[in-house]
């Protein structure tokens, strides 16, 4: 989520946070019997039983780093599941805790393949056994696969109020969870250790682990629903197109994810390549590992060092190192602790060669009732500390320099971001696995307002990842988000946040979010293609915003950019260019369909001179 939630940050003055619970202890209530081993977790806040910390792999460390996971052996001595695993290796961010007055600094373990059970409170006699057996809801956390961890995440709620089984998954991140290079595709090495893709096979791993001991717990190793937000959205896409994880989840829900992915080439080789690399490739990497360890004095050099050297040498090299050196060879880390990393790469065994959306037309995946969404003002939270958009009033409130301008940067990017990873995937998932695909927007924007000073929803308004505290029905995401989540909204939110948990696990149960669970809420039709007029999408709102409704309002990239052109709120050309040049960072439209779009209308302002501070800077001095 980059520069995001330090949006958090800025309200902490409004209200105090809530007081920490001490350490949970041991409930022997708790006790089970899986395959693995006996564990005992603990009561947690919702009256629910939590077991954290389960190991479900063998630690990824020494010969293992860089390695697909290994089936972890049976433990002997009953496990106290009491606090999630150690995170994995990632910068410190407000995800995990961190501090950033004196910048992100390495955190977490490489032995971190832990996972997070919640369960109803049921006595050890009472648990769901055959028929009765509770579907299970597996959570991928978002974080652009580089930083996040289980423990941001209590699933407590949502299992003891909706009579589900949560399980929530960590997986390697950075270089750590997606590394491809030939030096360590040598003898005795798997498909899966040669693939790159250790962290999806982390998350299949534990998918399998769920199958063998979710049992335990009353789940029902049958119905499994994968969710995730962000990049776990987008690790959710990828599964579904993973013939690995095949039959190992029966519905699948993707919260603001993206249909992206890496080849192989992007992943391992070098910028100046025929078919070239990513700028932070692991040939690129280890370059710089090089240079920065004295092997090389640059990045030539590092080529002439690897070019004679036989892969055994260089893999040795690379597991020398520290995950402290290896994290430093990633230069320019963006906010919030994350670092720019080629992840789901398509190496052919993992991940098909190509991508999802051209293997839809042919069937070739994994066919289950799915869910996608966005929300109406993702790239907000994205903005809201951007100078580009917003001044800092007092040094920490955000405030739109141009609000129509901030407005119509939001909308383009948000419609686009629909268009891309809603619409366009439902219409062609609809066509091929008929009435099982559903989508939502979701547009709550209730932040608080202080006079003369901050407007919460005109400066974040439904921003990326701020759902989430609605799906799992627990608001207390740290100090900075309680400040978000107050008196102030809390009739509202909390309804909402029941008729989503309500729909959610409707889905969970039967593939279908219907009228929720008790039969009380509107009709959540499937997406419809029959005819413009109809039902395509759930809006998700409180009752001052709208309430629930469907909704067929439906984009496509090319829309986006006719809009932009024909935006009123946009009445200088330097504006309406930013915001068309806004869509080429997350690769909606290319550097030449920018320079293209309304027959060159963007002409005077060349693609690198953005963002344009100086008038001058514009090709043909086009200015205000």
């Amino acid at each position: 989520m980059r520069n995001s939630l330090r949006f958090l940050f800025v309200l902490a003055f409004v209200a105090c946070g809530g007081e920490q619970a001490g350490p949970p202890v041991a409930d022997d209530a708790t006790r089970r019997s899986l395959p693995a081993g006996e564990v005992v977790g603990f009561t947690g806040v919702y009256g629910n039983h939590a077991w954290r910390g389960i190991p479900f792999a063998e630690p990824p460390v020494g010969s293992l780093r860089w390695r697909a996971p290994r089936p972890l052996p049976p433990w002997t001595e009953p496990l106290e599941a009491l606090a999630s695993g150690t995170p994995c290796i990632q910068l410190s961010s407000v995800f995990s805790g961190g501090s950033r007055e004196d910048g992100p600094e390495l955190m977490g373990s490489e032995d971190c393949l832990y996972l997070d059970v919640y369960a109803p409170a049921f006595a050890p006699a009472e648990v769901p056994a055959g028929e009765a057996r509770l579907p299970v809801m597996f959570w991928i956390h978002g974080g652009g696969n580089t930083i996040g961890s289980a423990d941001f995440y209590d699933g407590g709620n949502l299992a003891e109020d909706n009579d589900v089984v949560v399980v929530v998954v960590q997986y390697r991140l950075g270089p750590f969870g997606w590394f491809r290079h030939a030096s360590l595709r040598g003898e005795g090495t798997t498909a899966g250790d040669r693939s790159g893709n250790f962290a999806n096979l982390d998350m299949i791993h534990a998918l399998e682990w769920v199958r063998r001991n979710v049992s335990a717990f009353g789940g029902d190793p049958d119905n499994v629903t994968l969710f995730g937000e962000s990049a776990g959205g987008t690790n959710v896409a990828s599964l579904l197109a993973s013939s690995r994880a095949g039959g190992l989840f029966h519905r699948a829900i993707v919260q603001s994810g993206g249909m992206g992915s890496s080849s192989a080439d992007a992943a391992e080789n070098w910028t100046d390549d025929p078919r070239s690399g990513h700028s932070m490739s692991s040939n690129e990497t280890l370059a710089r590992l090089l240079v920065d360890t004295g092997e090389a004095a640059d990045r030539d050099a590092a080529r002439r060092w690897l070019e004679t050297r036989d892969d055994p040498e260089i893999e040795a090299f690379l597991r020398e190192r520290s995950a402290a050196e290896l994290m430093a060879a990633y230069r320019g880390e963006g906010g919030d602790g994350m670092i720019d990393v080629p992840t789901t790469i398509r190496d052919g065994y993992v991940l098909p060669r190509q991508e999802l959306m051209g293997r839809i037309g042919r069937g070739a995946y994994n066919q289950v009732p799915v869910m996608f969404g966005t929300n109406r003002d993702e790239d907000k939270l994205f903005m809201a500390f951007d100078p580009e958009h917003v001044d800092l009033r007092f040094g920490f409130l955000p405030v739109a320099k141009d609000q129509d301008v901030y407005d119509a940067h939001s909308d383009a990017r948000a419609r686009a971001w629909k268009a891309r990873s809603v619409d366009q995937v439902s219409s062609a998932l609809r066509a091929v696995q008929g009435p099982s695909v559903y989508a939502y927007r979701w547009d709550w924007d209730e932040e608080p307002k202080i006079p003369f000073l901050f407007d919460g929803p005109a400066s974040i308004g439904a921003g990326h990842g701020l759902e989430i505290a609605f799906v799992f029905g627990h608001f207390d995401l740290g100090p900075e988000s309680r400040q978000l989540f107050g008196f102030w909204n809390r009739e509202g939110r909390e309804t909402l946040s029941g008729q989503m948990r309500s729909y959610w696990t409707q889905f969970a149960y039967t593939g279908s979010p219907g009228r929720g669970r008790e039969g009380d809420l509107p009709e959540w039709s499937a997406w419809d293609d029959a005819s413009d007029e109809a039902p395509r999408y759930m809006v998700l709102d409180t009752e001052d915003g709208g309430g629930l409704r469907m909704s067929n309002d439906i984009w496509t990239v090319e829309r986006v950019v006719a809009e932009v052109l024909r935006d009123e709120r946009l009445s200088d050309a330097r504006d309406r260019c930013r915001v068309l040049h806004g869509l080429t960072d997350w690769d909606y439209i290319d550097r030449h369909e920018y320079a293209a779009a309304g027959g060159g209308a963007c002409r005077s302002f060349a693609y690198e001179d953005y963002p344009w501070d100086d008038p001058a800077t514009a090709v043909g001095g086009g200015g205000r």
